[in-house]
């Protein structure tokens, strides 16, 4: 599902962005922490009460989801890295606390594979899983 360098760079990363669908069919996105969760997979996204925010509770209606990680590791030269993930999510709560789970299906990647190369130069992978 995800390459071996997409996992390294989720590893590093501590910060992303989650979009969700709220009722009246708006879209909420918030800056989130997360882990990648290797036994599923998948993104886990934590957060202090996260069980009672609108995200938690928009996943919880309808479980659509995009995710994105992104940075510039150099600004001289121009290098840019970005992994945007869409799927679905559950809303999951184990006694105090709560995790957004976040299974791919589709991955969208550029300057994770191939890092050395101009913002202009890139070319995405792009993939349904």
């Amino acid at each position: 599902m995800f390459t071996d360098a997409e996992i390294d760079y989720l590893t590093t990363q501590g910060l992303g962005r989650l979009a969700t669908q709220q009722p009246n069919g708006t879209l909420q996105v918030s800056p989130v922490g997360f882990t990648y969760n290797t036994d599923e997979k998948a993104i886990d996204v934590h957060g202090h009460r996260l069980a009672h925010s609108r995200k938690f509770r928009n996943i919880a209606d309808n479980g659509k989801v995009a995710f994105v990680v992104d940075d510039r590791p150099s600004l001289n030269p121009m290098r840019v890295r970005c992994l945007e993930i869409r799927g679905h999510a559950e809303a999951l709560t184990d006694g105090p606390d709560a995790v957004i789970r976040i299974h791919p299906e589709r991955i969208i990647s550029f300057g994770i594979e191939d890092p050395d190369h101009s913002p202009l130069e890139l070319v995405p992978h792009n993939r349904n899983v």
